[in-house]
Formats: C-alpha cells, sequence, structure tokens
C-alpha cells in the first residue's frame, strides 16, 4: 500500500511538470512536419551495444543525439533529407544518407578502427565531451585504459583506477574501498547492471570484486548526480557488463601469480541472442598446500567470482537481458577459525520500444551481501552470520519529444532486509544461540530529469528525486534520551510502520560554452541516504555492520554545490579541468568515545550525531590522444564533521580528511609490441586518534584519548611501472605478457601504527608501524580468440 501510495503520489506530481515541459519543447522547433530517426547502435563485429555513441546531423550543425545506456537514440526532425554522421571513440566513423518523409528506426553497426593504429586512445567519450556536456562532476573510464594500467599483483582493477581521479580518494594501501569529495566509503553507491554491491572487494580489501573482463562501461558521478541516481551521499560508480557477442564465439583469459580468469561469449541464435560467462579465481590456497607446515598447508585463503549475462532480441521493438554476479571469499587456519563472505546480484530487464521517441525498461533486482564465521575451539563451537538483503523493482522511460530535450523519469521500490548477527552452535559448546533483532524496510523513489539543450551556448540537465524510506516490525523500537540512554521501547508486530521519512531531492546541473574550446559548469544537487555502514577499523573490512535509518538514526542529507571551467587544447589533444565543490552534510553519525558496535542489539546508544562539510578544489589535465598520453589529477581538500559529545563540541577533521592529493599516469606505445605505463601517487596521511598520555591502573598501562581525527598517519607515496608486449594480434587470435612492479622504488607505507612499551625501558612507550607491502613484481598472460 506504501508503494502504490507513493506512485499515485509521484504522478500527480510529476504528471503537471512532464505536461509542461514538452509543450515548452515542441514549441521549442518550428511548427514544421517532423519525423523521427530512432535506433540503435552497435559494435558489428560482436553487436554490443555502444554507451555514449554520437548521432550528428550534418545539415543541422549542433543538433544530434548520444546513445544512452542500452544503445538507444531518437532524433526528431522536420521532413527533409539529411546525412547523419555516427562516432564511437575506437570505431570508424559511419554516414548515412536518409530521407525524412516518415519516421524511421535504425540499427547501424560500427566497424573497429584498424588494429594497426600507431597510438593509444584512452577514452571513449567524444573529443569535446569534457567541455559541452552540461553534466558536472562525471568520469566515464574507458576499459583499454583500465587494462594498460600497472596494479597489484597484475589484477586489473576497476576500483583502483578510479582511484587515480581527481575528487576520489583511496581507503588505503591495497583498499579497493575509496572516498570521494569528503563522503565515507559507505557513502559511495556502487552499481552492477543496476545491482547494489555493498562490499566491493576480495581478499580483505585487497583486489576489487569486478573482473574487467564481463565489464563493457564504468561511469563515476562525484557531483551533481542525475536524479535517477540516488541513496547514497557521496557518488555513484555505474558499472555495466558486457551483453555478450551474438555474432561469433570468442574465449579470453588470462594466468597471473596469484589468480586465473576465463571469459566466454557467443551466439545463442546469431544476431538475437547471445550469452557471457566469466570467471576468476585465485589459487593462493594451492601454495600453503605446498607448504611444509601443517598450520599452512591446512589453511584456506582464496576468492571466487563469476559473472553471467544472457540477452534475447525478443522483437524488433523488446529486449530482453538476464545478468548475474557471484563471487565469495574464504579465509581459514585449520578448522579452528574461518570466514567467508561475498555478494550475489541477479538484474532481469526488458527493454521496450513503445514509440520512436519512448522507450521503456523495466528491471527485477535482486542483492545480498553476507558474511559467517565459524570458531571451533576447545568447547566453542559456533558459527556469526550476518546479511543485507534487497529486492527491487525499477520501471524507467526515456523520452525524446526533440532534438533540444530528453526527458527520463521513473519510479524504484527497494525492500531491504537486514540481518545483524546470528549465532548458531554446532556440537558442544558454552556459547548460548542468539541473534540480533532482524530490521525490515522499505525505500521508494519517484524521479523526472531532462536534458535541454536551450541554445548553442547553454545546456542544462534538471530534475527532482522524491524519495521515502519506510521502517517497520517486527521488533522492538527504543526510546533514549539526551545522554543516549534507554528510557523504554515499543514492540511492534510484523509489517506494523515504525516510521517513515520523506526527502525532495531537487538536482541542477549546467554548462556554458564561453567559445568552442572552452565552458564554465555549475551544479548543485541534494541527496539522501537510508542506510550507513558501521565499522570498527580504519579500513573496509567484511564484519562491517550495515543499520538502516530507525526512529533515533535519521537519514544522512547532503547538499552540494559545485563550480568549474573546462578548456581543450590543440584540436581537443588536451583537456584541462578545474572544479571547486562545497558540499554540508546532515545528520552524520560516529562513534562515542570507547563505544562498541560488534555485538549490541541497541546499536544506537553507541553512536553520535552531528553534521559534516567538505570542500576543494579538483585540477585535471589529460592528453588523450598520441603514443604518448595520460593525465595529471591533484586535489586540494578539507573534510570535518561537528558532533556535540566529540572533539569538546569543535570541529575535527573526519577520518577520510587529506589535504593534498595527487595522481599522475601515464602511457607509452614503444612499438607496435611494446607499451609502457607508469603511475605516481602520494597524499597526505589520513586523520587518526593517538593516546595524548597514558596511565597505570593495576599495573595495567591505560592510554589517555583527547583530541578525535588530532593526528596524522605519515604521508603515503608510491611509483607502479607496468609493461605489456603483444606477442600476437590477428583477427582470429591474440595475446600479451604484462609485466609490473608495483611500489618500484620500495616505499613502507604504514597501513597501522600501534603502541607498545619499550623493552628496554618499559616506562617509556614507543609507536611501531606496520607497512604490507614494499616491491611487488608480477607478470600475467592473456589471450583471445
Amino acid at each position: 500500500m506504501l508503494f502504490t501510495s507513493t506512485c499515485t503520489n509521484a504522478i500527480r506530481l510529476f504528471a503537471p511538470l512532464l505536461f509542461c515541459l514538452v509543450q515548452l519543447s515542441q514549441h521549442a522547433v518550428a511548427q514544421a512536419t517532423k519525423y523521427t530517426i530512432s535506433g540503435t547502435i552497435k559494435n558489428k563485429a560482436s553487436g554490443e551495444t555502444l554507451i555514449g555513441a554520437t548521432v550528428r546531423v550534418a545539415e543541422l550543425p549542433g543538433t544530434g543525439a548520444a546513445t544512452n545506456e542500452f544503445g538507444n537514440f531518437s532524433i526528431t526532425l522536420p521532413a527533409a533529407s539529411y546525412t547523419l554522421l555516427i562516432d564511437y571513440v575506437g570505431f570508424q566513423q559511419q554516414q548515412q544518407q536518409v530521407n525524412l518523409d516518415k519516421s524511421l528506426r535504425l540499427t547501424i553497426g560500427l566497424e573497429s578502427q584498424s588494429r594497426q593504429l600507431s597510438e593509444v586512445v584512452v577514452t571513449s567519450t567524444r573529443a569535446d565531451q569534457n567541455v559541452r556536456s552540461p553534466q558536472a562532476g562525471v568520469e566515464k573510464l574507458d576499459m583499454q585504459e583500465i587494462n594498460l594500467l600497472p596494479v597489484l599483483m597484475g589484477e586489473r582493477d576497476v576500483l583502483k583506477t578510479v582511484q587515480l581521479l581527481p575528487g576520489i580518494k583511496s581507503a588505503g594501501e591495497g583498499n579497493a574501498g575509496f572516498y570521494v569529495r569528503g563522503g565515507g566509503a559507505d557513502q559511495n553507491l556502487i552499481l552492477l547492471d543496476d545491482a547494489p554491491v555493498y562490499n566491493a572487494s576480495h581478499l580483505l580489501g585487497f583486489f576489487s570484486t569486478f573482473n574487467s573482463d564481463a565489464i563493457k562501461d564504468v561511469t563515476v558521478y562525484k557531483g551533481g548526480m542525475p536524479a535517477e541516481y540516488g541513496g547514497r551521499l557521496s557518488s555513484v560508480l555505474d558499472i555495466k557488463m558486457n551483453d555478450g557477442n551474438n555474432q561469433d564465439y570468442k574465449v579470453s583469459g588470462g594466468i597471473g601469480l596469484i589468480s586465473a580468469r576465463l571469459n566466454v561469449e557467443g551466439p545463442i541464435q546469431k544476431d538475437k541472442s547471445s550469452f557471457l560467462i566469466s570467471g576468476r579465481r585465485t589459487y593462493a590456497d594451492t601454495f600453503l598446500k605446498l607448504s611444509g607446515d601443517d598450520n599452512f598447508r591446512n589453511s584456506s585463503l582464496y576468492f571466487y567470482d563469476l559473472n553471467a549475462k544472457l540477452s534475447y532480441t525478443l522483437s524488433e521493438k523488446d529486449r530482453l537481458f538476464v545478468s548475474g554476479y557471484f563471487g565469495r571469499d574464504k579465509l581459514g587456519f585449520r578448522d579452528q577459525f574461518g570466514i567467508d563472505w561475498g555478494n550475489a546480484t541477479g538484474t532481469v530487464r526488458w527493454s521496450h520500444l513503445i514509440s520512436d521517441r519512448l522507450f521503456s525498461n523495466t528491471s527485477f533486482i535482486f542483492s545480498d551481501y553476507s558474511y559467517k564465521i565459524g570458531i571451533n575451539t576447545n568447547n566453542n563451537n559456533f558459527e556469526i552470520t550476518s546479511r543485507i538483503q534487497d529486492l527491487n523493482l525499477k520501471q524507467e522511460f526515456d523520452f525524446f519529444p526533440n532534438p533540444q530535450n530528453a526527458i527520463k523519469f521513473g519510479i524504484n521500490a527497494i525492500y531491504h532486509k537486514v540481518v545483524p548477527g546470528e549465532i548458531s552452535v554446532t556440537g558442544e559448546s558454552n556459547i548460548n544461540p542468539s541473534a540480533l533483532q532482524e530490521r525490515y524496510s522499505l525505500e521508494n523513489a519517484a524521479y523526472i530529469t531532462n536534458t535541454w539543450t536551450a541554445n548553442e551556448r547553454l545546456s542544462l540537465i534538471y530534475g527532482l528525486r522524491v524519495t521515502s524510506f519506510s521502517i517497520f516490525g517486527k521488533g522492538d523500537f527504543y526510546t533514549l534520551n539526551q545522554n543516549r540512554e534507554v528510557t523504554g521501547f515499543t514492540s511492534y508486530g510484523s509489517g506494523e510502520i515504525v516510521k517513515t521519512y520523506f526527502n525532495l531531492e531537487p538536482r541542477l546541473s549546467g554548462a556554458y560554452q564561453l567559445n568552442e574550446t572552452s565552458s564554465l559548469k555549475a551544479s548543485y544537487a541534494r541527496t539522501s541516504q537510508y542506510l550507513h555502514l558501521l565499522s570498527n577499523s580504519t579500513t573496509t573490512n567484511p564484519t562491517d555492520r550495515w543499520v538502516p535509518s530507525s526512529n533515533n538514526i535519521k537519514p544522512g542529507l547532503a547538499d552540494q554545490v559545485s563550480l568549474g571551467y573546462f578548456r581543450n587544447f590543440s584540436d581537443n589533444l588536451y583537456e584541462f579541468g578545474v572544479e571547486g565543490y562545497y558540499k554540508h552534510m546532515q545528520n552524520q553519525i560516529d562513534y562515542k568515545d570507547g563505544a562498541n558496535i560488534t555485538n549490541s542489539d541497541i546499536v544506537e546508544t553507541e553512536l553520535l550525531f552531528g553534521k559534516g562539510r567538505a570542500y576543494g578544489v579538483e585540477f585535471f589535465l589529460k592528453k588523450k590522444y598520441g603514443r604518448f598520453n595520460g593525465w595529471i589529477g591533484y586535489t586540494l581538500s578539507r573534510s570535518e564533521r561537528l558532533i556535540e559529545g566529540i572533539n569538546n563540541n569543535n570541529w575535527y577533521a573526519a577520518r577520510q580528511d587529506r589535504t593534498h592529493d595527487i595522481s599522475i599516469v601515464g602511457i607509452y606505445q614503444l612499438s607496435e609490441k611494446w607499451t609502457l605505463s607508469g603511475n605516481w601517487v602520494y597524499n597526505t596521511g589520513n586523520a587518526v586518534t593517538f593516546p595524548s598520555g597514558k596511565y597505570r591502573v593495576d599495573d595495567q598501562v591505560v592510554f589517555y584519548y583527547t583530541e578525535r581525527n588530532g593526528y596524522r598517519m605519515p604521508d603515503y607515496h608510491r611509483m607502479d611501472i607496468g609493461a605489456t608486449k603483444t606477442l600476437k594480434d590477428t583477427e582470429k587470435y591474440s595475446s600479451e605478457l604484462v609485466f609490473s612492479i608495483y611500489n618500484v622504488y620500495g616505499r613502507e607505507n604504514a597501513f597501522l601504527i600501534n603502541f607498545r612499551e619499550n623493552e628496554v625501558d618499559p616506562s617509556r612507550t614507543e609507536a611501531y608501524q606496520i607497512a604490507l607491502f614494499k616491491m611487488v613484481p608480477s607478470i600475467s598472460y592473456n589471450f583471445r580468440f
């Protein structure tokens, strides 16, 4: 009933607005008879749809369209003869003559450029996209770019590449978590084919869950996100899987030092349907079994993941996609201790062409993240499990009334089930079975957004997202006083509504063309977040606890404004951008001094709430073409919190606050056989709380803490280098060797800093540093046929 009510209210709210948008847009062009050219742009060799391909009208400069995330486009024009210019980076431009005396639907296949190009292209967007696009704070990554960069253990990694962009910071040495514009790691929405991924890391954060062989497109929004996205305060990382080749069977894969991967795709029925299966597994556990030590030989340490997708063309107007991901980590010491964790996602999407101007996408989405800890020591034999599970329904429409407007609107409903923790006993044990209360909630949203090209100089993206979040029973919900102490509770039956939050989230982003090579961009976005991650550690780990908003935990809110200047040089060979931002955040969460959230059923008693602010400026210079290309990114920023009860009620640095962050990336094609790459990163150390003094109680040293996050970890810097040698490269078969060295000059960056008594003088306390990696060489072999 709540979902139905939300949909009804959304329709009442958006129907007049949509009607006005359509009426205005229809009067923005001449009143001559008009027809629509619509269709799909594909890779001719594989049948993969191309995201962001441009369709321009040669006779009407400035008129055109870009394909959406499903490869579709639509342009409405007066009746006449036109020349269409279809472009996508890495593919040959195609020209197509059309006589527009009726509406047309086209399927256009682009051919790849010659494999003998003497340059490396590291962009997937039109040459001046950074200047002309009205979307501020967005970055698109090319898979070719990701695959060329040197990474830890030779594992190609989407998230590690994202961390090299300005405004996006690594959560720590080897960590797949990241911070965007002063937000926390949990404030990033990570989507895989529209399914949220709650823990995107393998092996405690050293590798990400995303196998690059299965990925088609990566887009990250770090400010001014469009209204179709929501649920997180800082950013959206939108990852699309390959659809699968519907022309020929293809096999690709690779073998590295710690893992092997295999990707198989091909047609089920040529031109009509295709499949893709991509798997990866580490074999670190194999080396453990070769050890002469029984402790290691009987232990486990590995991860695996599997991506799969089926694509069907049901008719000229209907396509069906079924995709899924399953990944798991297992870590164990003999039969005494074990932990495994992982994600499972599934998406079923039906794309339907309602008319030449209106597209529909209906998606059913499933997401599950869980972990299990098993302990078998003496008489204690038990398991601890935790889970967060989503069932998601999304209905979205794309409407193209004319070349000046592209309207997107839809509704989204997500059912969340959170299992904070259950203890089950196996065999004899001194531990009693128990369970923290499960929590249930429903997150609804309705949204509308329009991309409007007002004239040759001004273009805007504006929209509104309306969200609601309802918490309901079964369970006990507690009342707290100002000291965060329990004063009472209310029991709710199954399905009873405890509390509902509503939020309006306006979004606006625009670009003003100063001239052909430069523009100014500005954006404003309000975002809300109803799920929160609680952690006792300074880095992401699998036992971090997700909690929903409740009667005591309010949803987080953020208002972000940004202003930037963008310019291209030398016929779009170089692009430059500088963008400043300010973000105000409400209902931010931090812990009381000495908080313990691990086994607390009433976790709200351990939390404090306040506000935050983050501000900074980002610089980005990129060379896009030629034998040598790459980029330099620099971010100057602050991220702070003000929470009553912490730091004497004064502003203090957030954990992720870093004043300086620099990344330098270079790729050089030495010859047809060799490509060299390298990157250097530097950042100010994270803010951290260290003891300011100590005292003794019953001959035990007790540390005394004063300022929250008043100290700094040492500055971090590292250089990686890589080289790719092409062994063979033909239409039917290609292979390569990839060499890389992570941390080439052996910098011992601090992973942890702890304190201990000095062995010579126990009255003295000394700090000691733990570093994970010095220099890590790797080699891997990749193939495709």
